[in-house]
């Protein structure tokens, strides 16, 4: 045993958050004494052999993730909520999950990079041209309010970064059982870096690449004594758009986390996160009859910018009543505020009145709004593991409550630059700003052209919805190969939203109650695998999304003769069948699921005139979604998935949308990492993202069609973008990795305005080499 413990076979300890190691540490540690004391006893007093079982120890590595399979850190073992009871392998659902490791190694950070890239999910734009910050679309739905952190809603239209979080999970198809109203697609929880006394460490990184790129991040997590911890994260970044110069992106953060055990009984957890995102943003190219323009002038304008700020502060209780009954409280109290002033461009022929003539060119426009958000919620859930005869059961009673403001208003921006084109658009002549002159060439100034003075205005909509939720959800193993899952919930909300313009201030009110439910099974067909089936809805309440006011195509109130209509919510019914394989020892999750999502009662934004028109839309969503996570072999990690969709207009308003397709949808979409461990210090990787075209058009409905042509148009063709990297390792302390963002250079458009006035350009080619240092 001396000689054991001498070289090195015992490493360094790690107690996971799920480990079967004692809750009491300091029992642990006295039968640990104990255990050691009596081994140290000479062995001549023992007159049998004692065959001692193999001590596994897992170590902390610079990779650990509590939710992770170990071994594999490519696999989520578990979600980082909760309330799904069972590992992801057991529940009947697709969970998609990005921890980490998988994270870093791809060489994203913004939430909204890592999730275009993923299969089933598509990026939207605002209707003035950015909603904010993030904008997703999940299995052809609106997914931009179905944004969690730590299992509790985050709202706002803000950007998200990833330098605090611990994985990704992305559940597919409606979650109101756990999330409430909305997640008609989907919904997206990030799970956050928590501190841990069970071990200390400190990880710095430091990046440099192409484009003006630096990011510096430290991770520390302190051990101050056997019940208590301390973590902190922060975060310091900038980079150019690549090739789109001056152009840029900048982040800066911290996140500090506390965790106490009180008790055996009671463990209270605090943390605070704050982040400032500061961008001048490029809008990309454009779309004119249907052919994309990406190769156009950097034309941001010097005043031009795109804002966030993140304060949040969230406090969570676990008590554990006994061994069967634990009671977990979680409140959070948040603030955002979050602007843009940012110039879109289009394909235009100036007018024959202009000086020089008639003549192609690109007009420039401005796109701009604020959004100032603070909310309050607090989740209470009831952990209660109960018998009934031959079935265990793992149930869940729980209640919400929430309190969400949020302002919107406009910037005053005056354009004080000499205009140099005359063009039409909505209100006919007016004199614009060109960024191509008659001869073809890049006017003079172009970052300077419009000279834009720019302050904040007066809101245009003051919108607080306060929702009080109770739920109950049951997990019940009914044999030792099949289980049964069930959960209900109701959600109350009281609604109010003022509405201002040109100085008169109309007031909107109204209440209402939902109810929403899942069901689902799983059966055992071997203990590697099983199929299962489930049966899910969801609801979107008139006025749901809280960034468009009166909007209604966008999912702003809609109203008649000026009171709230009498619009019923938006309906959601998913079937879901699947099947979910723990191969190579629990390695590799491999899954595969066929799945119809049909939205009836849609509010579609037409001019409504009279009462019963409201829910005039319905459509439908089918497709079969293939998954891999974990490891292939002991040297190969992947992280994999394809989904093969088809959209259809059911209902419509506008009888010629029937049969057509839904807008910002592709049918096909896959992503493929790969990572292989060459040697014991070097690993190389890359990974594959593809997307089938889609076409631009409002969110539910049909996308834009031209009955002349038998065509649908603004097209976002399809693209296929490689990515790789490698990783190094010096010593057991310091690695490198280097990334190589689209390879091959490759133009393509992430998103497009309806009119097809801008493209969001995807990346071009970039390198990043990034240092990590762990003490």
């Amino acid at each position: 045993m001396t000689d054991q413990i001498n070289s090195g076979l015992l490493k360094p300890l790690s107690l996971r958050s799920n480990s079967s190691f004692p809750k009491n540490r300091h029992l642990a540690k006295g039968a640990l004494a104990i255990g050691v004391s009596s081994l140290m006893t000479p062995m001549a007093m023992a007159e049998e052999v004692i065959n001692l079982d193999t001590l596994q120890v897992e170590e902390r590595t610079i990779d650990t993730n509590p939710y992770a399979e170990p071994g594999a850190p490519y696999k989520a073992r578990i979600s980082g909520d909760q309330r799904h009871v069972k590992p992801i392998a057991e529940t009947p659902q697709t969970i998609s999950v990005l921890t980490q490791t998988q994270i870093e190694d791809s060489g994203k950070s913004d939430l909204k990079e890592i999730l275009a890239a993923q299969p089933g999910i598509t990026l939207g734009t605002g209707e003035n041209g950015n909603a904010f910050g993030d904008r997703y679309i999940i299995r052809g739905h609106e997914a931009r309010s179905d944004v969690f952190v730590d299992g509790l809603k985050d709202p706002g239209m803000t950007i998200r970064e990833s330098f605090a979080t611990e994985q990704i999970e992305i559940s597919k198809g409606p979650s109101s059982t756990f999330a409430g109203r909305g997640t008609t697609g989907g919904a997206v929880n990030s799970v956050t870096k928590q501190a841990n006394s069970e071990y200390s460490f400190t990880k710095l990184q430091g990046g440099i690449g192409t484009d003006g790129y630096h990011r510096y991040t430290l991770d520390s997590n302190q051990k101050i004594s056997d019940d208590f911890a301390v973590r902190l994260n922060l975060l310091d970044h900038r980079e150019g758009v690549p090739d789109r110069d001056p152009a840029e992106r900048q982040r800066q953060g911290f996140a500090l986390s506390g965790v106490y055990e009180a008790s055996d009984k009671l463990k209270i957890i605090a943390d605070i996160y704050h982040l400032e995102a500061n961008d001048k943003p490029d809008l990309g190219g454009y779309i004119q009859n249907n052919e994309p323009h990406g190769d156009v002038p950097v034309y941001l304008q010097d005043q031009d910018f795109l804002k966030s700020t993140i304060n949040t502060a969230t406090l969570r209780l676990e008590y554990e009543i006994n061994d069967s009954v634990r009671l977990h409280n979680a409140m959070r109290y948040g603030t955002t505020e979050n602007g843009y002033v940012v110039t879109g461009a289009r394909g235009t022929t100036t007018d024959a009145s202009d000086p020089n003539g008639s003549y192609d060119t690109i007009s420039l426009s401005t796109h701009q709004g604020w959004q100032d958000v603070s909310y309050f919620v607090d989740q209470l859930n009831l952990y209660v593991d109960h018998s009934s005869g031959d079935i265990d059961h793992k149930m869940i009673f729980g209640a919400e409550f929430s309190d969400m403001k949020v302002k919107n208003g406009v910037y005053d921006v005056t354009n004080t630059g000499a205009t140099n084109c005359i063009v039409s658009g909505r209100g006919g002549l007016s004199n614009g700003y060109c960024a191509v002159d008659a001869s073809g060439n890049v006017v003079a100034n172009l970052n300077g052209l419009m000279g834009r003075s720019i302050s904040k205005g007066d809101f245009d909509s003051d919108y607080n919805i306060v929702t009080t939720s109770l739920y109950a959800m049951d997990t019940a193993d009914v044999t030792d190969k099949f289980s049964v899952f069930a959960g209900i919930r109701f959600d109350h909300f009281d609604y109010k939203n003022t509405i201002q313009r040109s100085g008169v201030q109309t007031p909107y009110s109204y209440s209402d109650n939902l109810w929403n439910g899942h069901v689902g099974m799983v059966y055992d067909l071997t203990d590697e695998g099983n199929i299962y089936a489930s049966y899910s809805t969801a609801a979107n309440i008139n006025g749901g999304e809280s960034d468009v006011g009166t909007s209604s195509g966008y999912g702003g109130l809609v109203t008649y003769n000026g009171t709230v209509a009498g619009a019923d919510p938006e309906i959601t019914e998913s079937y879901e069948i699947g099947t979910k394989w723990n191969l190579f020892d629990g390695k590799l999750l491999a899954t595969a699921a066929l799945f119809r999502i049909t939205k009836s009662d849609v509010m579609e934004g037409a001019d409504y005139d009279s009462i019963g028109t409201f829910n005039t839309g319905k459509n439908q969503v089918e497709g079969i979604e293939l998954g891999l996570s974990g490891n292939l072999t002991e040297k190969l990690s992947t992280q994999a998935g394809v989904t093969f969709m088809n959209s259809e207009i059911l209902k419509s308003a506008t009888a010629a949308n029937v049969g057509k397709r839904l807008s910002n949808f592709a049918d096909n979409s896959a992503y493929v990492q790969m990572r292989y461990q060459t040697t014991p210090k070097l690993a190389i990787g890359g990974s594959m993202t593809y997307r089938s075209e889609m076409y631009a058009g409002q969110p539910d409905t049909a996308a834009g069609y031209n009955s002349t042509t038998g065509e649908y148009s603004v097209k976002i063709p399809a693209y296929t973008v490689y990515d790789l990297f490698a990783t190094y390792e010096f010593n057991r302390k310091l690695d490198a990795r280097i990334n190589v963002g689209n390879v091959t250079n490759e133009t393509y458009y992430l998103a497009a305005y309806r009119s097809g006035s801008f493209a969001y350009l995807g990346d071009a080619r970039n390198v990043k080499l990034t240092l990590n240092y762990e003490f």
